[in-house]
């Protein structure tokens, strides 16, 4: 979709990632680290002060305790920290829970690992899940289910109710919880946060994957971390070991530098961020566009019925040399980033509708500067 973007000069709302800058502090943390020859592999499983710095963070916002030592996994990215995390916990022929629509990784993931995907539903317009539909999926093959809160696509933040839930199942049927909580500073309209390991019985069979990508608006440095059970860990360590080694030594130091940011610096992030979701759907509804508005993550859902094309795919396709569309019919939904925002025609299209696997969602990404989201709601 970014070559889409490109070819007919539209602004790309199709990843997402910001165009605005990172944290100074932290960019100089990392320049020094380099300049200082911090420039040599880290220990595989993540420079002692960077895992200390995570373990700080982790008690200090939630409460948790993880084991420097011994239950923290730094990687590159959460991305790997997903795969390394299945590779290690599944075995072919297992089960593997995913909530759709669903970031597009966690399928080809399960796949690779030679599992099995069961999909249930997050059913709009508010993206929750119906009980029963979520337990007919669990079975004795059931290995994991992969939780993703605050949600990419639907921006859903699931409640301590509908945490609960997915626990007792996990519970009943001896299964792993596999988190992806990159999102959890980007929150709107008072939404809160809840780790899954948090919940009671749970922190022994959560894994946990996060990464300094879209808090710190560094997408491109490529530093997450697994935080799970010492036994588990063991597991997750020697895959990673042998996919990646490890992540860029001298970005691990300025990761230390990141964690120590103070709470204003997430307040600041959600704040700007809220405004700039406000000004995409303010656009996008007066454009004809029915929106669902987020609760967390960066992007917007929107529900295309109104311009007549049969899904989302011909949605995003029919549009001409500017990128802008032709009439149609048909009701599906489209995401948006709040990275970006702008000529919505040709952006959103491919990783949603092979998400969704019937017809898609495709959204808006939110991450883009105000001073270029204002001239998009224009156009």
């Amino acid at each position: 979709m970014s070559r889409q973007a490109a070819r007919h000069g539209a602004i790309n709302l199709a990843q997402g990632f910001p165009d605005f800058p990172a944290s100074d502090i932290v960019k100089r943390a990392a320049c020094e680290a380099i300049l200082q020859d911090d420039n040599q592999y880290a220990i595989t499983w993540g420079a002692k002060p960077f895992r200390d710095a995570i373990a700080r963070k982790y008690r200090d916002w939630y409460g948790l305790n993880y084991d420097p030592e011994r239950e923290i996994t730094v990687c590159c990215g959460a991305t790997e920290g997903m795969i390394a995390s299945l590779l290690a916990l599944t075995n072919p022929g297992d089960e593997v829970i995913v909530f759709e629509p669903f970031y597009e990784n966690y399928r080809p993931d399960a796949l690779l690992c030679g599992a099995e995907s069961r999909l249930v539903r997050l059913h709009p317009p508010d993206w929750r899940f119906h009980v029963d539909e979520l337990r007919r999926a669990f079975s004795p093959r059931t290995k994991a289910i992969i939780l993703n809160s605050p949600n990419n696509p639907t921006g859903r933040v699931f409640d301590r109710g509908e945490l609960s839930v997915v626990a007792g199942l996990a519970r009943e049927f001896d299964c792993l919880v596999i988190t992806d909580e990159i999102y959890e500073h980007i929150l709107y309209d008072g939404a809160a946060h809840v780790p899954m390991a948090n919940m009671p019985d749970m922190r022994e069979r959560t894994v946990l994957v996060n990464s300094m990508s879209k808090t710190w608006l560094v997408t491109g440095w490529r530093v997450g971390w697994v935080l799970a059970p010492a036994e588990l860990t063991d597991s997750i360590r020697k895959v990673h070991d042998f996919l990646t080694v490890g992540a860029a030594a001298p970005l691990q130091h300025a990761g230390s530098v990141a964690m120590a940011l103070p709470a204003e610096y997430y307040a600041t992030l959600a704040r700007e961020y809220s405004a700039r979701r406000d000004l995409l759907m303010d656009a996008l509804t007066a454009a004809g566009f029915g929106c669902s508005r987020p609760q967390g993550a960066y992007y917007i859902l929107t529900d295309v019925s109104a311009f007549g094309f049969p899904d989302d795919v011909a949605f995003v396709r029919q549009h001409d040399g500017a990128g802008r569309y032709r009439g149609g019919s048909g009701i599906q939904f489209l995401r948006g980033c709040r990275a970006r925002v702008a000529n919505y025609a040709v952006l959103f299209l491919q990783e949603r509708a092979n998400a969704t696997g019937r017809g898609g969602a495709v959204a808006a990404v939110v991450a883009q500067s105000v001073g270029r989201t204002a001239p998009l709601a224009r156009r």
